[in-house]
């Protein structure tokens, strides 16, 4: 027997039992993204008149604004409540099994980065200062750290004797709920730091060691009743880059910078993937390509040049 019960009130109920409790917080923001669209697709019709066509005719409303990804994550949830629906003899037919995902194509920028010179000048500009933002611009510059990363470095990761630095966890500066887990498990890792990175973090250790506030020991703490969003951090860096005359960048591109400067430089593929914390270079190679094709071409001139000149040595 069919039952009267809304779709979108289902889901939210749905969402509240079994996700909630065992999902991480950025992931059940994602479920209950999915119920506002359900709201606004679905309206307040109940589940047993749901069809596969009315179901096909509102994923194929939704793909016209949202790539094929996001498209698919919506059906993805949508259809896993819709199986429990049918467990519990609400509804006996899926509406959403044939359901075919599209989405609207993916335009891919050419990732913005500094190039050498003007990493040089920003990393010159933020080495000595006790702004907390340059301190954690200069810091990502050098190391490719994620600004989670960056913000969840805690001085136990420091090693200053063996000029090492560990990342092991991430600060949750979205939701403020403390320490988080790493991207993945390769992002977990233990780079090399120069002298000069040795020498900033000695100088913001001293300055910080008697701090009372900094109560989960943080590289980067809070400071009293401010937070370290992104977006502000990202506002500051586009205007450093005006100040500086240099190209305005994201946050994230100061990773894309590091791992350019490093594999312009002749730095291995391998081991600029392992310093990024990726799961492989393919991944690595896939986002560095006009680095590494600008590296071929260099490199081509190289070998001509050997082969040129053991030619007229012999």
């Amino acid at each position: 027997m069919k039952k009267s019960v809304e779709f979108g009130h289902y889901f939210k109920k749905w969402i509240e039992i079994y996700k909630k409790p065992i999902v991480a917080h950025p992931t059940y923001v994602k479920y209950e993204n999915t119920l506002t669209q359900i709201g606004k697709y679905f309206g307040d019709i109940e589940l047993h008149l749901i069809t596969s066509e009315s179901y096909q005719n509102t994923i194929n409303e939704y793909a016209k604004t949202h790539s094929k990804l996001t498209v698919s994550c919506f059906h993805k949830q949508m259809h896993a409540c819709l199986l429990d629906a049918i467990d519990e003899q609400i509804i006996s037919v899926d509406p959403s099994r044939k359901a075919i995902i599209s989405g609207k194509p993916i335009v891919k920028e050419k990732i913005k980065c500094l190039d050498y010179d003007e990493w040089k000048k920003l990393i010159s500009a933020t080495y000595d200062t006790d702004n907390i933002r340059e301190q954690i611009i200069y810091l990502s510059a050098v190391t490719g750290l994620r600004y989670a990363e960056v913000l969840g470095l805690t001085w136990d990761d420091i090693d200053f004797h063996q000029k090492k630095l560990t990342v092991n966890k991430t600060w949750d500066y979205k939701y403020h709920k403390g320490f988080m887990a790493t991207k993945n498990e390769e992002s977990i890792r233990r780079i090399d730091i120069d002298d000069s990175t040795v020498s900033m973090l000695s100088r913001l250790f001293f300055q910080n060691k008697d701090s009372e506030i900094n109560t989960h020991n943080l590289v980067f703490h809070y400071q009293e009743g401010k937070q370290l969003y992104c977006a502000n951090t990202n506002r500051f860096l586009s205007q450093l880059c005006v100040k500086l005359g240099i190209r305005k960048i994201s946050f994230h591109s100061l990773r894309h910078s590091h791992a350019s400067v490093l594999l312009y430089c002749g730095v291995s593929l391998i081991a600029v993937s392992r310093r990024l914390g990726h799961s492989n270079t393919t991944t690595t190679q896939n986002i560095y390509l006009h680095i590494i094709k600008e590296m071929e071409n260099r490199e081509r001139e190289t070998i001509l040049s050997i082969l040129g000149g053991a030619m007229k040595s012999s």
